[in-house]
């Protein structure tokens, strides 16, 4: 049976040990929180409990990171003597690459890399995630699956972890902001907010199954809700006028920049 162990057990930390619990996972849990309250609300799960970062660390094959990337280098110094060759490290800590845990454990040490998204913490994460070199099929399976007790999870290259942050990791605020618009407009003209909120929440439900599950082009997907000359062309006629893409495609880009700051 495989030892996990959380180095942290905040909103994603906490929501990953949940899902798995929830799940029935064939796996024993550890768990090192300097909250103690957050520690507390995690025992009724069957979760055992650690003193220190070093002491997990000895007693399980493989590790979790879900601190803040601010504090990872001070958990990597606290653990670095008892991380092995033969360990499993999994990060969720955004933007940190596998050289930097490397370089702050062993130099051969087992990575994968993960962006998970907040949607996570209601079993609805989407985690982009990644692979170093000699990790194995089997480990990476494993740490796939753990991810997947609260969301689906797909492979990108190591290399586009920085990029991919715009795409899941960051949009559900810009995914919100959009909502907003929508939601003011409503309340503008006087229809109830709670009711657009609802109506807006299920249209975004709605049109995400479609792609998906539809089998259409996000072209062809448009032009199914766009009648010629109806009221869909004549508000997308705006959105192209603000060019839209465009600004989409800056904001992604700023976020991708930012990343690459931070990891400096």
């Amino acid at each position: 049976m495989r030892k996990l162990g959380f180095l942290g057990a905040g909103n994603m930390g906490g929501a990953i040990i949940k899902g798995l619990c929830a799940g029935g996972a064939d796996i024993e849990i550890y768990v090192y929180e300097k909250d103690s309250a957050k520690a507390a609300a995690l025992q009724p799960l069957g979760v055992k409990l650690c003193d220190s970062e070093s002491a997990l660390v000895r007693q399980c094959d493989s590790i979790l990171l879900a601190v803040k990337p601010q504090i990872l280098p001070d958990v990597l110094t606290a653990i670095k003597a008892d991380v092995t060759a033969d360990k499993l490290i999994i990060s969720i800590c955004a933007g940190v690459s596998e050289d930097f845990i490397r370089s702050r454990t062993v130099p051969d040490a087992k990575v994968v890399l993960v962006m998970p998204n907040t949607p996570m913490m209601l079993g609805l994460g989407a985690s982009a995630i990644a692979r170093a070199d000699g990790v194995s099929d089997e480990d990476f399976a494993f740490a796939k699956s753990v991810i997947e007790s609260c969301g689906i999870a797909c492979e990108v290259p190591i290399n586009k972890m920085k990029e991919i942050i715009a795409v899941n990791g960051s949009s559900p605020a810009f995914i919100y902001l959009f909502a907003k618009g929508f939601i003011d407009y409503a309340d503008s003209v006087s229809i109830d907010k709670d009711s657009a909120l609802k109506l807006f929440a299920q249209s975004l439900v709605g049109s995400a199954k479609m792609l998906t599950d539809s089998g259409m082009t996000v072209d062809e997907l448009i032009k199914q809700v766009s009648s010629p000359g109806g009221t869909t062309l004549a508000g997308l006629d705006k959105l192209y006028a603000g060019k839209l893409t465009d600004t989409v495609d800056e904001c992604c880009k700023a976020c991708t920049k930012r990343a690459y700051e931070l990891a400096e």
